[in-house]
């Protein structure tokens, strides 16, 4: 762990000069491989839409066909109406294997009237428990909206319609490991979590209220695909170098004082003995 961590910022973006730059469009026929569900996974209006269903036997799910290292990942989504107690919304970064990175956005399903909680969580090299949830400013289910990650090696920014939710800044100098070696995918699944998704498992999901579907639209990445060549720090790439500015940390406050419900780095009873190091970096308001 030492010797990666003891890597220069500068040389880990020369490192990712060895990737390529794109922006996608949001096709999701060329983006996207419906990876399970047995057809509850579909992909309409000429690649424009995407939903996902759940039901009794099975939930469904998706991933990106290409891999990616630093990027802004923009995605529009419409929650599953309703009675959507039990159901969790997933959409995140991912590597893969026992030392994976991850970068985690879920929807905790509630009862009708209830609020949605919006789940997030970094792990690098296997090792996460950095949960921070929210409550939204909106109804989640009524229209789409943008959830937002923008990932570079100085720090994670979560966002949602552009405002930042959470800012999870590389700690690599207080020994904490961070996601910047292992390309990631995009992935998406609808399932049935009762036994922990809402109110720690005491509403259960409501069958009689299935089919649940949630749907995406508009997706958009400026990334390093871990593919092919020059990945610079052009202005087209301003995200790999981008930081809050004073206006967006005035709004990352105002969410966190107003609508965020839990923050691991305050929680002294779960780490009784002191909070992880990377609290002293990443304060809330």
């Amino acid at each position: 762990m030492a010797s990666s961590n003891s890597v220069p910022v500068v040389l880990v973006i020369s490192l990712v000069i060895s990737c390529f730059v794109i922006a996608f469009g949001g096709n999701f026929h060329q983006d996207f491989d419906i990876t399970w569900g047995d057809g509850r996974g579909k992909i309409l209006d000429n690649g424009q839409l995407l939903t996902l269903s759940l039901d009794k036997a099975s939930g469904s799910g998706f991933q990106s066909k290409n891999e990616y290292l630093f990027g802004k990942i923009d995605m529009q989504l419409k929650l599953v109406p309703g009675n959507s107690a039990g159901t969790v919304t997933a959409y995140y970064l991912s590597s893969q294997g026992s030392t994976h990175d991850e970068i985690d956005f879920e929807f905790l399903g509630n009862l009708s009237g209830d609020p949605y909680i919006l789940h997030t969580n970094v792990f690098s090299q296997g090792k996460g428990d950095r949960e921070q949830q929210f409550y939204l400013w909106f109804d989640p289910t009524a229209d789409f909206h943008t959830y937002s990650i923008l990932w570079n090696p100085q720090r994670i920014i979560f966002s949602v319609d552009g405002t930042p939710i959470r800012e999870f800044k590389n700690a690599e100098s207080l020994g904490v490991a961070y996601p910047k070696n292992q390309p990631m995918r995009i992935y998406s699944s609808l399932w049935n979590a009762d036994d922990w998704a809402t109110r720690g498992g005491l509403v259960k999901t409501d069958w009689n209220e299935a089919p649940f579907t949630a749907s995406y639209r508009n997706f958009n990445a400026n990334a390093c695909v871990s593919s092919s060549s020059s990945c610079t720090s052009s202005s087209s790439n301003s995200w790999l170098n981008e930081e809050l500015d004073s206006t967006s940390q005035e709004r990352l406050k105002w969410v966190q004082k107003n609508y965020m419900i839990y923050n691991y780095c305050s929680d002294s009873k779960r780490f009784s003995q002191g909070v992880p190091p990377e609290c002293a970096i990443n304060t809330s308001a």
